[in-house]
């Protein structure tokens, strides 16, 4: 599974808003936890020091070193500091190693920012204290560790990294895993859609028992493709009707003019009226099976027949039938076949069929003494490919979708070729019927340039 499919999936993308989300809630919390926790503890810590402080104050000055190395005995963590200082500021009693920077005088609880030198260690501890003057001018000054807050503090911090890392990597595991299941049922609808892509109005798309947001999706599909399937039945059915129903009186009137035209005098002046009144009946009837032929052939249940085709014998049959037309109007058709060409899976004379199409619309718009170009090769990218490029006018464009819908004809058709504009839609609708490609390409040299990419080899076994 790809990591670019899964960062598709709406699980997957909303993973990281909640994750970050959660961080930051999980980071107030703890905070505000972290917080209270330490202004408890400092409120404790504030209130032995302000009871100790007044014990001491309030006892004789010969008393106060006996009363202060009690104090310490019993200060079995080591997280109680006293010293006493002269009006110089040398220590007299205590276990403080100096008189800490910055510290006040007014028997207040202070953070002590530069920290306590307790005797005996290198290095300052971090300590809140309060220090008062005494009657006799000397400095006594309490303080305490706060050790037993910060391992309070990091004790919470520690917690928060393990709870954060304990809830997102198993949460990421768990939406990754959570977004297999949707991803497999997006590739089955995919499967099933590219069926009615190509135009099988037939297929439904997969609709699960979990009756999620996936299965309301396919029903609403599945319904719409429901009502396109009927009215476009009754479109096909109205049109495939009119076709037969006009066939009919047409080829009577057909009838009727020949005979009319075979027994009218040679030198009659009706019988040139009449001829052209018969071409014109045949290029109505011609219009009428081009259009029962595409609706033919946009029934996709033909595909049943479908079996290995040689385009090599394909081509050749093009040849034998063309090259005496192109012959006849001094167009130069030349041919190119590669070498181990393999089978494709179809039906030979629909795809005979496409390519005469192509050749023969080649033939009648490549002016006389212009050339034509027909190639069978395998392009490693579109497998099999058929290509007819000639020298006539070309198609724009813009134009280049146009000119397989039926009945449209070029801006640059000359009026004197004749056609109904349904030779490219005959062509189109194989090429859909096979699931194939069809390009018109630029041609450097002037000219169309048709390409017939016949998609994955069927078969393994190359033509002879």
């Amino acid at each position: 599974m790809k990591l670019a499919e899964l960062s598709r999936i709406s699980t997957v993308r909303v993973l990281p808003i909640y994750g970050i989300l959660f961080v930051l809630w999980s980071v107030l919390l703890v905070s505000w936890v972290q917080y209270d926790t330490k202004r408890y503890l400092s409120g404790v810590v504030d209130e032995i020091l302000r009871q100790r402080m007044h014990y001491l104050n309030h006892i004789d000055r010969e008393r106060l070193p006996d009363a202060m190395a009690q104090t310490v005995a019993l200060d079995l963590q080591g997280v109680m500091l006293y010293g006493l200082f002269d009006q110089q500021g040398r220590k007299t009693i205590g276990n403080i190693e100096r008189m800490p920077e910055g510290v006040s005088l007014d028997g207040v609880v202070h953070f002590l920012p530069g920290g306590v030198r307790q005797e005996g260690t290198g290095r300052p501890i971090r300590a809140r204290g309060l220090a008062t003057r005494l009657g006799t001018g000397e400095v006594l000054i309490l303080a305490r560790a706060t050790s037993v807050v910060d391992e309070v503090n990091a004790i919470i911090y520690r917690s928060l990294l393990w709870g954060l890392s304990l809830t997102i990597i198993p949460g990421l595991i768990g939406g990754l895993w959570l977004a297999r299941g949707p991803l497999r049922r997006i590739r089955a609808l995919e499967t099933a859609a590219q069926p009615i892509m190509r135009g099988d109005l037939h297929q439904r798309l997969p609709v699960s028992g979990r009756r999620d947001e996936l299965d309301m999706l396919a029903g609403i599909v599945n319904s719409m493709l429901e009502e396109i399937e009927r009215l476009m039945s009754e479109v096909k059915g109205v049109c495939d009707s009119i076709a037969h129903d006009l066939r009919t009186p047409l080829t009577r009137l057909r009838t009727q003019l020949h005979r009319m035209h075979r027994e009218a005098p040679s030198d009659s002046a009706h019988r040139p009226v009449m001829e052209q009144a018969i071409l014109d009946v045949d290029s109505l009837l011609d219009r009428f099976r081009a259009l029962l032929r595409i609706s033919e052939l946009e029934d996709m249940h033909r595909r049943a027949g479908f079996t290995d085709v040689n385009l090599v014998k394909t081509i050749d049959h093009v040849r034998e039938i063309y090259t005496p037309l192109a012959e006849d109007k001094h167009i130069a058709f030349s041919f190119e076949v590669a070498h181990d060409i393999p089978s494709v899976r179809g039906d030979p004379h629909l795809l005979l069929e496409a390519v005469s199409n192509i050749v023969d619309n080649a033939i009648k718009f490549t002016p006389s003494g212009g050339s034509i170009r027909l190639r069978l090769l395998q392009d490693a990218a579109e497998g099999v490919r058929i290509d007819v490029i000639d020298s006539g006018p070309g198609i724009r464009t813009a134009e280049r979708d146009a000119v397989l819908q039926r009945f449209y004809r070029g801006t640059c058709t000359s009026k004197d070729v004749s056609g109904s504009g349904l030779g490219l839609s005959i062509v189109a609708a194989i090429v859909k019927l096979h699931g194939f490609k069809l390009q018109i390409v630029d041609n450097p040299a002037g000219g169309a340039w048709f390409s017939l990419s016949c998609g994955p080899t069927a078969a393994q076994t190359p033509s002879t």
